[in-house]
């Protein structure tokens, strides 16, 4: 008998499951949403009012211990509820047989909860309070759109919404604020992954930062570990519940795709060769800046290139060493014009705000290079990088020529806890005024990336931005290195074709 014992996010409770688990019932298996104290009516009073996440890993392990010891033990964790559900295995790990990971994050010993909680500006709100919480002291819940700061609500109905804001209760500070504390056994029991597409991230992102040499996510490239895919947001026992408990009688079985090591393929995806053949140019390297300078003694006009991210800390060799930024800056440069790559420090998205500061610094750099004129400069922004561009979109400088960006985030994704910031170029781009915009859209793109590309050029329809699309149809996103050269070359050559010409006229 396979039993699932299901551990709900913040805010929520048992409720939240009722749908599928009876899926997962009807099917042979036996469902047990756990009721955690303080947060569902149906668990058990804490007469100390100190409830935190100990409290909560004892509820987890009460219905562990409550199970026939024949039972096969799926443990399901989603948001919050993967702290408790990890914390109890790790003191049950030869009851439990697998660990759902369900649209979370990965808990690490010592660490809160609260380091997963991905609206930002709460989360440092937060940490001024740890230390000195009152021992009842609660987090209000949201409502209605304030949801979408906790995950994405693709699917969720309106009446579904209503719903969880009307049973949501308040979560306690002490179940966010007290650190996990591992003894490491839980790193035997095997674990799935069940990520929602509609939150941010799919297993090919995942990959790729495998292959970055992320070390977090690198135990995660093993036979233990397997992941499945929801496209759907982040709360699919209210979108699709049904599919939800398909999903995870998969998950019991084993299924799911495995992460393959970093350096098992050679070269990964992002050391790949650039599409097109380009000359050889000698760097000249600044600090954190790589110039590309054609020769000849005249001061020429520049385009700055900004890679994307996150990129881990550690990563070697660094992004402006990659053959897409080189081959960028050299193509540049064989027409004309000084090709400049950076190195930037977005290695989390919490580190936008350096990463803007570096982009500034560099730009006034080159500036002031004397083999650059400084009244003609273009940047060009790839990938997680685009919402780099906010800044000189809301107010361009006048010898900013062109702005361009290769299959770029163009808003925030919906868990990157970054939807007050600044860093949102689909509202600034009605302030771009005249700025030559060119924007490479790959027609295989991400749906949740697409989607923030296709609101872009809406609003920048509607403001009237001088906006040129230059599109590769059977494009992924970094199609440079991904797709076949003969699909990928003549909109790159045409791209910098275009910004050269915005920085001659």
């Amino acid at each position: 008998m396979t039993v699932f014992i299901m551990v709900a996010g913040v805010f929520t409770g048992t409720h939240v499951w009722q749908e599928t688990a009876a899926r997962l019932t009807a099917a042979g298996s036996e469902a047990h949403p756990v009721a955690l104290t303080g947060l569902d009516a149906a668990g058990p009073a804490d007469p100390s009012a100190r409830t935190d996440l100990e409290t909560h890993i004892a509820d987890v392990l009460a219905v562990v211990d409550s199970v026939d010891t024949d039972a096969e033990i799926v443990l399901v964790g989603h948001d919050y509820g993967i702290h408790p559900a990890v914390g109890a295995a790790d003191r049950r790990a030869e009851r439990i047989a697998r660990i759902v990971y369900l649209d979370c994050g990965m808990p690490q010993n010592g660490v809160p909860a609260l380091a997963a909680v991905p609206d930002r500006t709460l989360r440092a709100r937060l940490a001024e309070r740890n230390g000195h919480a009152a021992a009842d002291e609660v987090l209000a819940p949201p409502t209605g759109e304030e949801w979408q700061r906790w995950g994405s609500t693709a699917g969720v109905s309106d009446a579904a919404l209503d719903r969880l804001s009307a049973l949501a209760a308040p979560q306690p500070l002490g179940t966010l604020l007290q650190p996990l504390r591992l003894s490491g056994a839980v790193a035997a029991v095997p674990v799935t992954g069940v990520l929602c597409t509609g939150n941010g991230v799919g297993v090919d992102l995942l990959q790729r930062l495998v292959d970055l040499g992320d070390p977090a996510l690198g135990a995660l490239a093993g036979p233990q570990a397997g992941f499945l895919e929801m496209h759907t947001g982040h709360w699919p026992m209210l979108s699709c519940p049904a599919d939800l408990a398909d999903v995870l009688l998969r998950a019991a079985a084993g299924e799911g795709r495995r992460l393959l090591p970093a350096g098992a393929e050679s070269p990964p995806a992002h050391l790949r060769p650039f599409p097109v053949d380009v000359p050889e140019v000698v760097r000249d390297r600044e600090g954190q800046v790589d110039l590309y300078v054609p020769a000849g003694g005249k001061p020429r006009p520049a385009v700055i290139f900004v890679h994307g991210g996150p990129v881990p800390a550690g990563v070697r060799p660094t992004p402006r060493d990659w053959p897409t930024l080189v081959g960028h800056a050299r193509l540049a440069a064989a027409e004309g014009v000084v090709g400049v790559t950076l190195d930037h420090r977005l290695h989390d998205v919490a580190d936008y705000e350096r990463a803007a500061e570096d982009v500034a610094a560099a730009v006034e750099l080159v500036r002031a290079d004397p083999r650059v004129d400084p009244e003609r400069i273009a940047l060009w922004f790839f990938s997680g990088g685009g919402l780099l561009s906010t800044d000189w979109l809301a107010g361009p400088p006048a010898w900013l020529r062109c702005l361009a960006a290769s299959y770029p985030v163009l808003a925030p994704l919906p868990n990157w806890g970054l939807t007050d910031s600044r860093f949102h170029p689909v509202r600034a781009v009605v302030h771009a005024g005249g700025l030559p915009l060119v924007l490479l859209r790959a027609g295989l793109e991400t749906p949740e990336i697409a989607a923030t590309v296709e609101a872009f050029v809406t609003a920048a329809g509607e403001g009237g931005a001088a906006l040129e699309l230059v599109d590769v149809p059977n494009g992924h996103h970094g199609f440079e290195t991904l797709d076949p050269p003969e699909e990928t070359r003549p909109a790159l050559l045409r791209a910098m074709r275009s910004v050269i010409t915005h920085l001659e006229t």
